[in-house]
């Protein structure tokens, strides 16, 4: 511990004076960002800080962003990985916490499945660290082999597969004497855990573990990483009563009254964390309901990275499930393209799981909601004239969270249909990272096994989460409508002012339906000899607005990926941000605009008109 200690009162008078945005936001700066570096850049800079003893909240907000968004890690879990890297004297990169209890256990058997490894798990904890086995092991197809035991030296030496010791230690322990352990998981009773990886020989283990954080979980959250930080190197344990029944009435409430669904929606803990639990719970009813037959996730191969990615890793790791493609962008129609994809899957004799943005994801798109649930009820019939399965549908509909999808007088009334919103967005107005979902009346059998999924998962939200929910969400619609009026401004002045750019945006008559999205797309008027000259041009103009809008107003223009916040605009290339991991041809590198409530469209239209100039566009 006296080797320690400095580093310990280096700590302490850091985190008395980090900065609000290190806990308050869900999305950091992008231009102070560069992905391959992800934490090691923050870390490497907070050092030299550290060392130097000259610093302040101003001087830690410039560091580099760790990472740009807070479901995959933020400053404080990375300053937290590096003080329990300290501590258990391994490098930065093999400490990784979660939200989540379970999610680290599942990580591995994920990892370990694919590559055929046997996993020995060992625990001295009262009871399992695991929930639900026998749905791991019937549905997700894990294998592994529990063994209680009274302390780290009792676990045995294994030739074969991968031991991993699971524990409820203070976190000031050291692990790295676990020598027959290839990795450590230490279970806070509130906060999350955190993975000490020993062996690093294993193949891809970091990174593999890391993905999953990034897609099915989240990491340990601000609040909590700030109090487990206190605990650590103050010995202050933050024993708070908090009753956050009240709250999530009211977040319950908001959601049925916004969604138009009679049922207790779910809320997890962001939201891919609600996906890939309503994702599980859709294949494990297709799997009981209709055993030996194929899965098919229909989905926009263009949509979101982190569904189009999160979709592509279950049809990985379950045999029987697998993707088709649904266009729907660059001229290609919604409707059109989902009734081939489910004509194919009828063939195939197959379940069909469709996952739709409605708007859609970067082309702010919706489609004719009464011919999109004809299709969706349409009888098919399979090549040997047997009827169809009916499809499930999951829509996100982020963009437009108050659209009432699920009520009894929607289109989609008679289709199963689970919808579900990031609440990082408008919800909570860029506050917390929280997700949730809920169903319409024909789907009310499915949410007890989406809950199953969502709770071994331990992905639920947490108690700070649901109280920025509660806290934000009864003004949820009044700020859509405001924000929806400032972004239609702003368009109707870039198209008089630019009448041969391509804007991507809903039209009045799809907002009086409801659908009023406050982010829209845009590609400027491009010159080249070429289609790759053209291209280029034009990608490059985009990325020349982005630079130079944030440069002229940076209070109210970022270079973010989110939307909804309560303040300012909002400016990326999907291609390069929540694209991240989607195949390069199907990426778009037009620019995305979001605008929140309280900006001023006027200020950043003679903006844009000054840089239309600039470039010569007009």
């Amino acid at each position: 511990m006296k080797t320690i200690e400095p580093i310990f009162e280096s700590i302490r008078k850091l985190i008395k004076i980090i900065p609000k945005s290190w806990v308050e936001l869900t999305t950091h700066r992008l231009d102070i960002y560069n992905e391959p570096q992800a934490k090691s850049e923050f870390l490497d800079e907070l050092k030299k800080l550290l060392l130097s003893g000259d610093y302040s909240s101003n001087t830690l907000e410039q560091l580099p962003t760790a990472y740009d968004y807070i479901r995959l890690g933020h400053q404080l879990s990375s300053l937290l990985e590096w003080l329990l890297a300290e501590i258990n004297h391994v490098s930065d990169d093999q400490v990784i916490t979660f939200a989540s209890k379970t999610m680290p256990i599942l990580s591995l058997l994920r990892k370990n499945s694919l590559s055929g490894q046997n996993t020995y798990i060992y625990y001295d904890c009262d009871g399992s660290p695991l929930i639900d086995e026998s749905r791991l092991e019937e549905i997700y197809g894990y294998q592994f082999k529990l063994n209680k035991i009274n302390g780290a030296s009792a676990i045995p030496q294994h030739t074969d597969g991968m031991t991993v010791f699971v524990t409820q230690d203070d976190f000031k322990t050291d692990f790295q004497s676990t020598a027959n352990s290839d990795i450590t998981i230490n279970s806070h009773p509130r906060y999350g855990c955190a993975m000490v990886i020993h062996n690093t020989k294993i193949n891809n283990i970091i990174s593999d573990v890391q993905h999953v954080r990034r897609r099915e979980t989240i990491a340990m959250t601000p609040n909590n990483c700030l109090n487990l930080l206190n605990e650590i190197v103050s010995n202050e344990v933050i024993n708070v009563d908090v009753n956050s029944s009240k709250d999530k009435l009211i977040v319950e409430e908001c959601i049925q009254e916004n969604t138009g669904s009679t049922q207790k929606p779910l809320i997890a803990s962001s939201g891919l964390s609600i996906q890939y639990a309503i994702l599980m719970g859709f294949i494990e009813n297709a799997i009981k309901q209709h055993p030996n037959k194929v899965i098919k996730i229909i989905l926009p191969p263009n949509c979101y990275g982190g569904t189009n990615d999160q979709s592509r890793r279950i049809a990985d790791l379950i045999p029987s499930v697998g993707i088709v493609d649904l266009l729907v962008d660059g001229g290609q129609d919604l409707v059109k393209s989902l009734d081939e994809a489910l004509n194919h899957v009828a063939d195939i004799d197959g379940v069909p799981i469709v996952l739709a943005e409605i708007p859609t994801n970067p082309r702010v798109e919706v489609p004719n909601m009464l011919k999109l649930g004809q299709v969706l009820t349409e009888k098919r019939f399979t090549k040997s004239n047997q009827l169809a399965v009916e499809p499930f549908f999951m829509v996100d509909q982020t963009f437009c969270p108050n659209v009432k999808l699920l009520h009894q007088e929607s289109e989609l009334n008679t289709v199963k249909t689970v919808s579900f919103a990031s609440g990082s967005k408008f919800p909570s107005g860029g506050r917390c990272i929280a997700g949730y979902c809920a169903v319409n009346n024909v789907a009310i059998d499915l949410l007890e096994i989406i809950s199953s999924h969502l709770i071994l998962s331990d992905n639920m939200a947490n108690s700070d989460q649901l109280n920025t929910l509660a806290q934000n969400m009864p003004s949820m619609p009044q700020r859509i409508v405001q924000a929806y009026k400032n972004t239609r401004d702003l368009v109707k002045s870039i198209q008089a002012l630019l009448p041969q750019a391509k804007i991507y945006y809903v039209t009045d008559e799809i907002a009086q339906q409801g659908f009023m999205p406050s982010v829209f797309s845009l590609d400027l008027p491009t010159v080249g000899e070429t289609i790759q000259e053209r291209n280029e041009r034009q990608i490059q103009l985009n990325i020349n607005l982005i630079d130079f809008m944030i440069n002229a107003h940076p209070k109210d223009c970022k270079n973010c990926v989110s939307y909804g916040q309560l303040k300012g605009s909002y400016w990326t290339i999907p291609a390069t941000s929540t694209q991240g991991t989607t195949k390069e041809d199907d990426k778009d590198y037009i620019a995305r605009v979001a605008l929140s409530p309280d900006v001023d469209p006027a200020l950043l239209s003679q903006s844009f008109a000054q840089f239309c100039k600039d470039e010569g566009l007009i």
